[in-house]
């Protein structure tokens, strides 16, 4: 069976990061993860600069990387100011964002969801017609930082939601990786009986040590894409003590070791992850990274 690896380490992961790295540095990395067989990677992000400074190189990025055939770039897309700093042949999707908390939701964009719905919509129309697909993100569905438990009936509102504005796919967000076996099972049992798997993908954060055993649960729902980033850097600029996300070094060992495809040379990932790491100039969490380098 084919499994989807959505690399989101050159957005989701150095977006975190305090130590600005190079425009020059980021399209290496995009470019050695492509090489790798990645073939779905966020590249950055069209968030204002003054957010993100991290990401405020997005469109020399874009420009920069020498596209491989068959890789699918995305750019995280917040409005439609956002958008126009693009041309359709830059990308090939973008993706649109909110939390199922409002408390999160108001921390991350500044707005309540019931607003937020409406500006989602208009990059959403506005992106189809330009030829892009558009996936959607949902944090928190598992925890939020400032309401704690958040209701299964209030994230299936937000998936309704946007999947009524054409996305062709939702990322649902262990934002604060406080998510167990047992809640993944409860949340993808009860979106595949109402809207069916193939709708969804699994964005997890290893905070406590759960990342890999949810994406064992989500397997088994049907649940065949998954977000990761390179060495397992990222973590929430709104979401107090929340560590990076899974690593794609570790899912990619545990999906091949279950037998399933990605597509993806772990040889070559690891040298990507190692890139990263040395420019970092500290060890990552990844622990087939640590594995590698001794």
């Amino acid at each position: 069976m084919q499994i989807t690896v959505y690399e989101v380490g050159p957005r989701d992961g150095l977006q975190n990061e305090g130590a600005v790295i190079s425009t020059e540095h980021k399209i290496e990395l995009i470019e050695k993860l492509a090489q790798s067989g990645v073939r779905h990677i966020e590249a950055t992000s069209l968030v204002h600069p003054k957010w993100i400074p991290q990401l405020s190189d997005a469109t020399q990025v874009l420009a920069g990387i020498s596209r491989l055939d068959g890789v699918h770039y995305s750019v995280l897309t917040p409005n439609l100011t956002g958008l126009q700093r693009i041309t359709a042949n830059q990308v090939d999707e973008i993706a649109i964002f909110m939390s199922a908390s409002e408390a999160h939701n108001f921390k991350n964009i500044n707005k309540t969801r019931e607003d937020t719905y409406g500006v989602l919509a208009e990059v959403a129309e506005e992106a189809q017609k330009m030829g892009l697909r558009v996936r959607g993100y949902i944090s928190t569905v598992f925890g939020c930082p400032y309401e704690g438990e958040v209701s299964l009936t209030e994230s299936m509102r937000v998936v309704e939601k946007l999947l009524a504005m054409g996305v062709y796919q939702l990322s649902i967000g262990d934002t604060i990786g406080v998510a167990t076996p047992r809640q993944v099972h409860e949340v993808f049992a009860t979106f595949d009986k109402e809207w069916g798997a193939t709708w969804f993908a699994g964005h997890f954060h290893d905070t406590r040590g759960t990342g890999l055993a949810n994406v064992v649960a989500a397997l088994q729902h049907g649940i065949s894409t998954f977000d990761s980033s390179i060495g397992g850097l990222g973590g929430c600029p709104y979401a107090p003590g929340a560590a990076g996300n899974i690593s794609t070094e570790d899912v990619v060992y545990l999906l091949h070791g279950m037998g399933y495809d990605t597509g993806i040379d772990l040889d070559k990932l690891v040298e990507a992850g190692q890139f990263i790491q040395k420019i970092l100039g500290r060890e990552l969490p990844s622990k087939v990274l640590k594995t590698a380098t001794g």
